[in-house]
Parts: C-alpha cells; structure tokens; sequence
C-alpha cells in the first residue's frame, strides 16, 4: 500500500449537496467546468484537514472518525457569504464562506492535531485519485498546514471555478451528514470515500 492524499471533510446534508451541486452548474467563465460537483464522484464537502497518509493508515483514522462523530456537537452550519479567491494559475473561484463557530474551529483542530502523526506532506501527482493533475492542486496540499490551519482555517464549500450570476439567492443554514475521511482528486476535490461516519444515525464505513 502506498501514499495517498486525503482530506479529512465534514459532508453536508442531501439538500445542501444538491444546492451546491446546482450552483456549479451556473458558474460562469473559461474554466467553469474544470470542477464539476457531482453526488458520489465529486462531493461538495468542507475541508477540517489535509494531508498525505499512507493507505494502511485508513483503517485506524475510521475507527478514529467513529469515536469524534459522537463527540462533535457541530451538527447545523451556516452560510456566511461567497468569497472569490484567486489562484496561482489567476483563476477565480467561487466558495461559500461558512460561519465559523468555536464549535467547527475546534472540531478542526482536534483533527489536525490528532493526525498529525499520520498527515506527510510532500504531495505527488501518484498520490493523486486523477490522472490529470495541476500543479496547484500539489502546492495547495503542500502548504496546507502551513496557510489554511490553524488560525488560518476558513471554513468553506469550493462551488467552483468562475463566478455566480449576479442577486442569486444563496443558502443559508444547512445540516451536516458525515464525517469523512476522502482521497483527493485534482483541484482539491473529494473524489472518493475512503471512510465515514454518520453524524445522523452513527452509522460507519471505510474500504
């Protein structure tokens, strides 16, 4: 077994899924459609962790993710506002900001520091679940610790690339279903998942 790059996410609820889902599909610009979200092959998900483990390591995180499941009190989320970054390649993206609670920013760093003895960092396109892979998909995972932990953990769902049409009404509020450990796909995306836990019926599942 060998090095894979994950991110450990918190996945929201059927209804929120689909409205990101179908937020992506109003993107407009060049690169549009260099993400499309899809329900079981590219989740819309909020990031707690990234990080390089090794494919044995799975096993141990799920059991790992089960216990936090039932410990988290995080449970409903909201939608602060959209936030359009852009990359290193100068392509713009869409994320909607999530509110972050002392609840999620500590939710947050338990998982950080907890896997930090599994986290590597040193991203190759190998480690990758798509053939096709950007280089800024690579610097991201990199430097994940480094510029998006910590005090710099902004909690967000990644609609896509490109921007919205303008006096679109957005979501707010929304439950959370998983916790969920993904293999990573280009761009950052949750391609597959590798493990889970329910934080509806307590449910669990790792391949």
């Amino acid at each position: 077994m060998g090095p894979i790059a994950t991110d450990v996410v918190l996945l929201p609820d059927a209804a929120m899924t689909d409205q990101a889902i179908a937020l992506n599909r109003m993107l407009v610009g060049k690169d549009a459609r260099e993400i499309t979200l899809e329900a079981g092959r590219c989740l819309p998900h909020i990031s707690l962790a990234m990080g390089c483990i090794d494919e044995s390591d799975v096993e141990p995180i799920a059991g790992w993710l089960q216990r936090l499941a039932g410990q988290t009190p995080v449970r409903e989320l909201d939608v602060a506002g959209v936030i359009i970054p852009t990359n290193a390649r100068g392509q713009k993206a869409t994320l909607l900001e999530v509110k972050k609670s002392r609840a999620l920013q500590a939710l947050h760093e338990m998982v950080m520091t907890t896997l930090e003895s599994y986290f590597r960092y040193e991203a190759s396109a190998a480690m990758i679940y798509d053939d096709v892979v950007a280089e800024t998909t690579l610097e991201w995972i990199r430097a994940y610790r480094e510029k998006a932990a910590f005090e710099r953990f902004l909690p967000h769902i990644t609609i896509g690339y490109g921007e919205l049409p303008t006096q679109l009404s957005l979501p707010s509020g929304f439950g959370v279903s998983k916790l969920a450990l993904c293999h990573l796909g280009n761009h950052c995306t949750c391609r597959k998942v590798l493990a889970f836990a329910s934080l509806e019926t307590g449910e669990r599942s790792s391949q």
